[in-house]
């Protein structure tokens, strides 16, 4: 399964999200440190969800960390989060 598509998957899961944007930019960090063939290195994610009310930036940014896993997290090099209610 791509990474896009696990991504997607555990925040879907974990947030119920109202709005969930996944991207794959890694093509756009070509020769830049982490990228890697054939990409899923750099992913952009915009994220609404009630689960994050009353959450500071930094709780929602472990938040989706947490729900991603270690072993998900391990394998980008960069991940963009625009998160909010």
């Amino acid at each position: 399964m791509p990474i896009c598509d696990e991504i997607r998957a555990a925040l879907t899961q974990a947030f119920e999200p109202r709005e969930l944007f996944v991207e794959d930019d890694s093509e756009s960090h070509r020769g830049h440190a982490g990228w890697r063939d054939g990409g899923e290195t750099h992913f952009n994610v915009r994220l609404r969800s009630a689960r994050f009310e009353g959450m500071t930036r930094l709780q929602r940014h472990r938040a989706v960390h947490a729900a991603l896993g270690p072993d998900l997290v391990a394998r980008i090099h960069a991940l963009a989060l625009d998160l909010d209610r």
